[in-house]
């Protein structure tokens, strides 16, 4: 009989996922056990957040009680019995795929191909996440569905588009989460949350099943409170889709040889401030790398002075809400019997009205930002930035056009990028540091987070929400 003492729902809720994977594997905790906290924690909890828009307490449970049975038969998966959120834009087959909009409410028939494997690995999935409409913003201010509030401050946004899970994971409401990622909808929400959020490379994990925004930008990404969780999930989920016309048969390699990190070239941007950076948050960041001697000793300033993020933006957003007209062409019907908002209507319309040119000037900055960090790798092994220009903002003011400036270059040019916590600002909200690398170095990328967030001591900042 297991006599170690009982484990505080707390600390259930604020471990990691593989804390929790070795406290099932041991017998401290049982995943019927594990359900019902993160199901109490979310009944008490989400009313405020609003992280979830769909979530099944029985359908939850079920689960669990099957991760049991597995367990007392001696036949788990890598994941099972953990809680787990899911962006409302992947496919689960018996659940609607609601993508943020109001007309979607019949039950999908398959599992997307990244569901498959979580359900082939034994995690429990709690529920479908808030997202902004159609994966188009980065607020997750939904008019249909509401806002989900920053577990650090209600009335601040958690960023978007994949806001719900991010918060989730903050507020202890999921172990981690799987959502998307074209232009920074993972890292984004990683940074304004305090957590850890990977893009992986374009194509790494198999985007069979989400509903596309932009199918040449598309990631399925993941949110977590360690790197060592996304390294975790990045093994279960990662691998090649013949069915998947962007899938990679050149898996990332799971076991690397001995390195230092400190020998490896870190390259810096040479002016934050130009690119739009606010200038308490280069405080943040400069303060961050001061505290990093050894994770990233050869650091060398790159040339950027060609490079204009906000137009990398622009080019991004274009061809997302050129392919968006397609994917949601009965969304936005006039005969459609759950319209969307003007906001949605008015962003895609304003795709509608660009010429041919236009878009093939778009294409054009895609195929430049792979060639400038094809480049720029050359050069450096790492690319070390903020995620995120600025902190949460207020839901009731405007969101920030600048929120995926330094994030949708990685996402144009295919290349993995990692967002982690480096600390807070003034008003106490987190931020993150992102980490980019070249095409296909997602495991070493990885590596070097771990080595940051060990030096910076970057735990997840946990809210005061109990």
């Amino acid at each position: 009989m297991n006599s170690m003492p009982p484990i505080a729902d707390i600390d259930l809720r604020r471990a990691s996922l593989c804390q929790l994977l070795h406290w099932l594997a041991t017998g401290r905790v049982r995943p019927e056990a594990l359900a019902d906290v993160y199901q109490q924690a979310i009944e008490r909890l989400d009313p405020q957040l609003n992280c979830y828009v769909d979530q099944r307490p029985g359908l939850m449970q079920e689960q669990a009680h099957m991760a049991d049975r597995r367990r007392r038969d001696g036949v788990i998966g890598r994941l099972d019995g953990i809680p787990l959120a899911l962006k409302d834009n992947l496919d689960m087959a018996g659940w609607p795929t609601r993508v943020g909009l109001p007309g979607r409410g019949k039950p999908v028939a398959n599992d997307a191909h990244v569901v498959a494997r979580l359900r082939a690995s034994g995690a429990v999935v709690i529920g479908k996440t808030n997202m902004d409409e159609g994966a188009l913003g980065a607020a997750t201010d939904n008019p249909h569905f509401g806002a989900t509030h920053n577990p650090h401050r209600h009335g601040y946004s958690a960023g978007g588009s994949s806001g719900g899970a991010a918060a989730a994971v903050a507020a202890g409401l999921a172990v981690a989460a799987v959502g998307s990622d074209s232009l920074g909808s993972i890292r984004i929400p990683a940074s304004y949350c305090g957590i850890y959020g990977l893009k992986p490379t374009h194509g790494e994990i198999s985007a069979r099943g989400l509903v596309p925004a932009a199918r040449r930008l598309d990631s399925v990404g993941l949110l977590a409170r360690s790197v060592e969780d996304l390294t975790v999930l990045l093994q279960v989920l990662a691998g090649y889709d013949a069915d998947d016309a962007r899938s990679r048969r050149r898996r990332v390699a799971f076991a690397l040889p001995d390195w230092d990190p400190g020998h490896l070239r870190a390259g810096l941007l040479p002016d934050l401030a130009a690119v739009g950076v606010q200038p308490e948050v280069i405080e943040v960041f400069e303060a961050a790398l001061a505290r990093l001697p050894h994770a990233l000793s050869d650091r060398r300033t790159v040339d950027f002075d060609d490079w204009n993020f906000a137009r990398t933006r622009r080019a991004g957003l274009l061809l997302m809400e050129a392919e968006m007209l397609g994917t949601f062409a009965e969304d936005l019907s006039p005969d459609a019997k759950h319209p969307v908002s003007e906001r949605f209507r008015r962003m895609l319309g304003y795709a509608a009205g660009k010429s041919a040119a236009d878009y093939a000037t778009a294409d054009r900055v895609l195929d430049a930002a792979t060639l400038k960090m094809r480049r720029l790798f050359a050069q450096v092994d790492v690319l070390v930035l903020p995620t995120t220009p600025q902190g949460a903002f207020p839901l009731d003011g405007p969101a920030p056009d600048s929120a995926a400036d330094l994030t949708s270059f990685a996402s144009l040019a295919g290349c993995p990028a990692v967002s982690l916590p480096m600390g807070k600002l003034s008003d106490g909200l987190p931020v993150g540091l992102q980490l980019v690398g070249p095409r296909g170095s997602d495991l070493r990328l990885l590596e070097l987070a771990a080595a940051c967030a060990s030096t910076l001591d970057a735990e997840p900042a946990y809210p005061v929400l109990e």
